[in-house]
This record gives structure tokens, sequence and C-alpha cells, in this order.
């Protein structure tokens, strides 16, 4: 555990946030964007996203600043994604499947048997 801050050794460690001079704009702040972007994602409405990504880019969310930088490493794939009615979700699941049947085995047996496995149970 970490040594009390120094001064009073009762007083608690504090969090950013709670280090930030308003910690409660900054919640609602934040809980707007995930609830803008919760829209985005239900309603298929990826057209939106480039607005959302400059108006989370003009508050000082750092957590929202690495989620946009990341979102626009590979920008019309995530906009295809909250826009078109296609899913890869069956094959994600199939390939986590495959991960946990993996793990479960492992340094057990070779390939043949976790060929074995996948193949039975499907």
């Amino acid at each position: 555990m970490d040594p009390p801050p120094p001064g009073n050794p009762h007083r608690a460690r504090t969090t950013p946030a709670q280090d930030h001079p308003h910690p409660v704009p900054r919640a609602r702040c934040l809980t707007r964007h995930v609830r803008s972007f919760a829209t985005m994602l239900t309603d298929r409405q990826g057209e939106r996203l480039p607005e959302w990504l400059d108006a989370v880019r003009q508050d000082g969310l750092p957590s929202l600043h690495t989620l946009a930088t990341g979102i626009d490493r590979d920008l019309d794939a995530v906009i295809a994604g909250l826009t078109l009615p296609w899913s890869s979700g069956v094959v994600e699941g199939h390939a986590n499947r495959i991960k946990m049947i993996k793990r479960q085995m492992f340094g057990r047996a070779g390939f043949k048997l976790l060929r074995k496995r996948v193949l039975l149970a499907s």
C-alpha cells in the first residue's frame, strides 16, 4: 500500500478527477459524450461520428481523447461499423470459442487434439 500523503495522515488519496476543480461538470460532460456515442451505435448513425470526435477533442477529457485518437486510425471502418447493418459477430464468436478451447488445453496436447476438439464442438 502507498504511504499516506505528506501533511494530514488521515487524508485519503484523491484521483485525478477529484483533483479537478469542478469534477461534477466534468462527469456530466463525459456522460453526455458516452450517451451520444451509445445513441450513434444503437441507431446506426455513423455519419455523426466526425462531429462527435470534434466535440470530444474540444473538452478536457484525456480518456476520450485517447479513444478519439484510436478511432481516427481507422475512421472509415468505424463509420462503416456504426452505419452498415452487417456484423462480424458470428465469426468473432467462433474465434472466441476456439481461443477458449486452446487456453483450456495449453501445455496438455498438440495440434491434432485441438483440431479434433474444435471440429467436434461444432
